[in-house]
């Protein structure tokens, strides 16, 4: 599968995912934060896959939402990243980013 299938199944997944979601964390909140991370990474070097599904994946799951469980969003990222066959060090990649990303701040 190429990146850009693995995009566009992505795109997909979070669409029907979020379907419903209330507005902060919707698809429109998503795509808001993927099309920006794409223009930052048009003048960074990066591997452009990794920031895409960082960005589409993660608020896939937000913890605010499923009592304050924050292995929820990165165990449900893996998963579907391991349905398209995405190499492994991407999935550990994003599934990090996901984990650590926090309006609040970070982890790390």
């Amino acid at each position: 599968m190429t990146s850009d299938q693995i995009i566009r199944n992505t795109v997909e997944f979070v669409k029907h995912t979020l379907n419903g979601a209330e507005g902060g964390h919707d698809w429109w909140h998503v795509y808001r934060v993927w099309k920006t991370a794409s223009h930052i990474a048009d003048f960074e070097k990066v591997d452009r896959l990794t920031v895409e599904l960082g960005a589409l994946l993660h608020d896939i799951a937000d913890s605010k939402f499923h009592n304050g469980n924050e292995e929820i969003g990165p165990e449900k990222a893996r998963a579907f990243l391991r349905t398209l066959n995405v190499q492994d060090d991407v999935i550990d990649h994003v599934v990090h980013i996901i984990a650590n990303i926090s309006f609040k701040g970070g982890k790390e």
